[in-house]
């Protein structure tokens, strides 16, 4: 049985992961900042009123796992917020940078102590963040903001790699969720299921990598 960190948990793509894992016999932890009545019928352990943006409340969600140890952290909490240009607010895409990029940094800093060699760490991003794939231009606070996550996750991957720690760059697919509007080519479920795979097949050969779902590699 691993332990399972999921943030973001209480819907979607998130809600989906704590499910997968929890019906494979491993104990989730599921991280978010208001429970919903589909997580907590899991009957998983629930750390709720945790703000990836806020250290305080990352701090005391890695107290409260002060006696764990972690065999796969997901940080896959993150925000979507619209803007049009050239009507863009910095403000905005600043809370981007806040939750989407710097979220992930600090939890994981905070939950070092509790990986061990072996764990994983995936860090739930987006293709958007793709310079190359960039065909449209717009979402700017999202795309920029997942284009940095990149940039963490590469640079975790090799100062995690001295101690066997691996880090997964992944694209869920276009998802139909709430963050989406419900729009997207698949279900949560599907997309949790390749992500899944795409962690079990995290080591020394494919950390860094920044990979879709269905384990087609992403242009940078």
């Amino acid at each position: 049985m691993k332990t399972i960190f999921i943030t973001g948990a209480n819907r979607g793509i998130g809600l989906e992961l704590c499910r997968l894992y929890t019906e494979a016999g491993d104990q989730v932890i599921a991280v978010c900042r208001k429970t919903s009545p589909s997580l907590n019928d899991l009957c998983v352990r629930v750390i709720d009123g945790v703000d990836v943006s806020n250290q305080e409340d990352v701090d005391r969600c890695s107290d409260s796992v002060a006696d764990l140890s972690i065999d796969v952290l997901i940080n896959n909490a993150a925000i979507l917020r619209g803007d049009s240009f050239p009507h863009l607010d910095p403000d905005a895409i600043r809370e981007h940078f806040d939750v989407n990029t710097l979220g992930p940094l600090r939890v994981t800093l905070a939950l070092l102590d509790r990986l061990h060699e072996g764990s994983k760490i995936a860090m739930i991003t987006s293709r958007v963040g793709s310079i190359q794939d960039n065909g449209s231009g717009g979402l700017y606070g999202y795309r920029i903001s997942k284009t940095a996550l990149n940039m963490l996750g590469a640079n975790l991957a090799h100062d995690l790699s001295k101690r066997g720690i691996w880090v997964g760059l992944l694209h869920p697919g276009y998802v139909r969720t709430d963050m989406t509007g419900g729009q997207g080519h698949m279900e949560a479920s599907e997309a949790a299921r390749g992500l899944i795979q795409r962690i079990a097949e995290l080591g020394p050969d494919t950390t860094g990598a920044f990979r879709h779902a269905n384990g087609e590699p992403i242009p940078w």
